[in-house]
């Protein structure tokens, strides 16, 4: 359950998945020993009281992670993906961030190098979807209802419906939300948050288990940065202070700043991944 926000169960709400569909599924059968998922701090607990042989009572108090059914499709997804040679991202920010048009400049910067596909996730309507469907890549839509973040059950979905033949990147557009996102992890390589100069330098700080999860960080809408008087040097130094190790990218999808080095940096990512081990172990 999504305790932040009172959302409900995972897979509680249907969701709905609009997209040209293609009659082929695959296999989830991989059996992977990764250890890649994030740090889940919303133990379930159940108390059970049992009587001894001494007829004393004494409470047995049984904790199970609530998302420990999430955490082990996520896996699966990571197995499949792996198994396919794609370089996977799950991609985060608040709403209104510039997350669709980054998105897009960074599929039309990489043209044929990197023949890309994504899953857009919103709560209702699917704008975003079709937005990046003019720049020619094929996209799958899942539409959550009232739940805030994306599922690995949804990404697992969402991919019957793609076309996955010659792809060698996928981007995951997750549901605009800064914290019940960060909980969950959909199988990605990369988890990847955006903040915009039009956010404030403090953002990190307020809501830091999204960026200490992210493993890029993107400083997104810099054609902003003198209108909206944006400390850079706070910014940076808050997004150091929670992800140390995360690169991060200063871009300006309207101006094309920073759009290069971050797709030149994907596709030595994706290098990796294709002298990956097949299974990915």
């Amino acid at each position: 359950m999504c305790q932040e926000c009172g959302c409900g169960l995972p897979g509680e709400n249907p969701v709905g998945i609009s997209a040209h569909h293609h009659d082929h599924d695959h296999d989830h059968g991989h059996s992977h020993g990764h250890d890649h998922h994030y740090d889940h701090e919303h133990p379930h607990s159940h108390t059970h009281s049992h009587g001894d042989a001494t007829g004393q009572r004494r409470v047995l108090e049984v904790r199970q992670a609530i998302l420990e059914k999430n955490d082990r499709l996520a896996e699966r997804n990571r197995g499949f993906f792996h198994a396919r040679g794609l370089l996977v991202l799950n991609v985060l920010s608040s709403p209104g961030s510039g997350k669709t048009t980054f998105i897009r400049e960074t599929v039309r910067l990489l043209g044929k190098r990197l023949k890309t596909g994504v899953i857009v996730g919103d709560l209702a309507t699917d704008n975003d979807a079709q937005h990046l469907r003019e720049s020619g890549v094929p996209v799958v839509q899942i539409t959550t209802g009232t739940v805030c973040h994306l599922e690995a059950e949804m990404v697992a979905s969402a991919l019957k419906q793609l076309d996955l033949e010659g792809l060698d990147l996928l981007i995951i557009e997750n549901v605009g939300n800064l914290v019940c996102p960060a909980s969950y992890d959909l199988g990605e390589d990369l988890r990847v948050v955006l903040l915009s100069v039009t956010e404030g330098e403090d953002k990190p700080l307020k809501y830091p288990p999204m960026f200490q999860s992210a493993g890029v960080a993107v400083v997104s809408k810099m054609d902003l940065a003198t209108a909206c008087d944006y400390n850079r040097e706070a910014a940076l130094a808050n997004l150091r202070c929670l992800a140390p190790k995360a690169p991060v990218f200063e871009t300006s999808a309207k101006t094309g700043k920073g759009i290069d080095a971050w797709c030149e940096f994907l596709i030595q990512q994706h290098k990796g991944i294709k002298a990956r081990d097949p299974l990915g172990v």
